[in-house]
């Protein structure tokens, strides 16, 4: 068993909170106020219900006592009466937004030319970074000095289609995973199989209502292969889209008057990977450094073109890509099954995973259907907030 409380923001007690908790009847939306938890299932039956309505601070529910009381079980250690945490968004579309920070754009350029192969990207990166990285970090992407950049790396034989999306006026906005597939806090994150070379994202996702407000934020973590989609951009969803690909957590932060998005702007995001063989590799990525701000990715994902009843998460993007040798030199990062990966952010806590195959992940079984069916029999369709 594992308290949650030394992976809260350190003013949790202050801080309003969502999440999910699997109860015995089934999954169970809970407000966590004033340091105490409520399950509010009953006057809004879904994460997706509580932020389309909004008003968290006077919603009612089950008063379950004091959030410090409760013990969670991790995946890779189960304790018999430990209390399940669960993803904390359940109807939302998941979605995430790729390229937003000039070091992410290097990379990804670094995957395409290497063709997923990690041993060949360190000459590629050296030939890249200083000049390609320095530049993208200094124009406002649609803007005409972004232009005049893309004008002159296609002169140099360096234009890229990732580069496009990194400083053209179009951001990347792709469905990392199907609805209710995501993960949690203490769960398993997968990477495939036959993937040898992969990495954390460490991020910020937003969490958004139907309207495309957002209102509130959490960690995220958006587990990517480097060998997979470095073959080819087009398998860019059979490198983010895998069982247990998608992590989110501890809690969504909802938005009040002690937490804005100008918190999310200034968050610094830290990452640590643990490995069973010794290995540990730190780093950090600043939101302050992203090329188009939180809320320009929003609008880029919703708007008139496309709605989303249900409301959305977004990942935010890392500027985080590890090239730290693991094994050999110029082999650079990947995962070693056992990873343990912590997320962590002062004002959202900290999201710890331990890293699987997504083969060996424990399987997704419950669907919209079935959680339909459940919250039926619970009678709780007819809840209104």
């Amino acid at each position: 068993m594992t308290s949650i409380i030394d992976y809260l923001p350190g003013d949790w007690r202050d801080a309003l909170l969502l999440g999910r908790l699997q109860r015995p009847e089934g999954p169970s939306p809970i407000l966590v106020r004033n340091g105490r938890v409520f399950d509010v299932s009953r006057t809004a039956p879904t994460s997706a219900d509580i932020i389309a309505a909004g008003g968290f601070a006077a919603m009612s529910g089950e008063d379950l006592g004091p959030l410090e009381d409760f013990d969670f079980e991790v995946s890779w250690a189960s304790s018999a009466g430990a209390s399940k945490l669960l993803s904390p968004i359940d109807l939302q579309c998941v979605k995430a937004s790729g390229v937003t920070f000039a070091v992410s754009a290097v990379e990804r350029v670094i995957e395409e030319r290497a063709r997923g192969d990690a041993g060949k990207a360190v000459e590629i990166r050296n030939t890249l970074a200083e000049r390609v990285g320095a530049d993208l970090s200094a124009v406002k992407p649609g803007s005409d000095q972004a232009m005049a950049l893309k004008d002159a790396l296609i002169a140099d034989g360096l234009w890229s289609q990732y580069l496009e999306v990194a400083i053209g006026k179009d951001a990347e906005i792709f469905t990392k995973s199907p609805v209710l597939s995501s993960v949690g806090w203490g769960d398993y994150v997968g990477v495939r199989a036959d993937s040898h070379w992969n990495n954390p994202e460490p991020e910020v996702v937003v969490i958004c209502d139907p309207s495309g407000r957002a209102m509130g934020a959490c960690l995220g973590n958006d587990v990517n292969l480097r060998d997979i989609e470095g073959r080819s951009a087009l398998l860019l969803g059979k490198a983010k889209d895998n069982n247990a690909s998608a992590a989110l957590g501890p809690f969504i932060r909802l938005f009040d008057d002690g937490f804005t998005m100008d918190d999310v702007r200034a968050a610094t995001i830290a990452l640590e990977v643990t490995g069973t063989d010794g290995f540990v590799m730190k780093g950090s990525s600043s939101m302050s450094l992203i090329s188009r701000d939180p809320e320009d990715l929003i609008a880029q994902t919703g708007g008139e073109s496309h709605q989303y009843p249900d409301g959305f998460a977004l990942y935010l993007g890392t500027m985080f890509a590890p090239i730290d040798d693991r094994d050999a030199p110029g082999q650079g990062f990947t995962h070693k099954m056992g990873d343990r990966v912590r997320v962590s952010s002062e004002r959202l806590g900290v999201l710890e995973n331990t890293v699987t195959t997504s083969e060996q992940a424990p399987p997704w079984t419950m669907g919209v259907s079935a959680l339909m069916r459940n919250l039926a029999g619970r009678g709780l369709l007819g809840a209104t907030v």
